[in-house]
């Protein structure tokens, strides 16, 4: 079986593009990929599957409800629950185990609002 080269015919929409506009090209078409996934995680969560999340990130099994149900309250369920405990992680300096421990208590929830609310995606 021979294939015949089309290379140079499917490559005529881009052949004079600089490297600069053939990166941002590809940017453009990676969100275009990628954007409805992210939309379709942030639709289709959830609690099950942020406490497995949480989980997986080493939160204790008794702190997972509590933080699923802070993000619940606090609107941020669409950012992920892990999300939101690594935000807070990064933004206060410190573990991930302690972050959530603190979350489950009820702290950090107006700062993580507020992340997220600043652009913090």
């Amino acid at each position: 079986m021979i294939r015949e080269d089309d290379f140079a015919e499917r490559r005529k929409h881009i052949a004079n593009l600089s490297d600069e506009e053939l990166y941002n090209r590809f940017w453009e078409l990676t969100a275009q990929v990628v954007d409805p996934l992210l939309e379709l995680g942030r639709k289709n969560t959830t609690p099950s599957v942020e406490r497995a999340v949480l989980l997986r990130m080493g939160v204790s099994s008794l702190d997972t409800q509590k933080i699923v149900e802070g993000c619940i309250d606090n609107g941020l369920m669409g950012h992920g629950a892990g999300h939101v405990v690594y935000k807070i992680s990064q933004e206060k300096g410190i573990s991930i185990r302690e972050a959530s421990e603190r979350l489950a208590k009820g702290e950090f929830w107006e700062d993580a609002v507020n992340a997220f609310k600043k652009g913090g995606k």
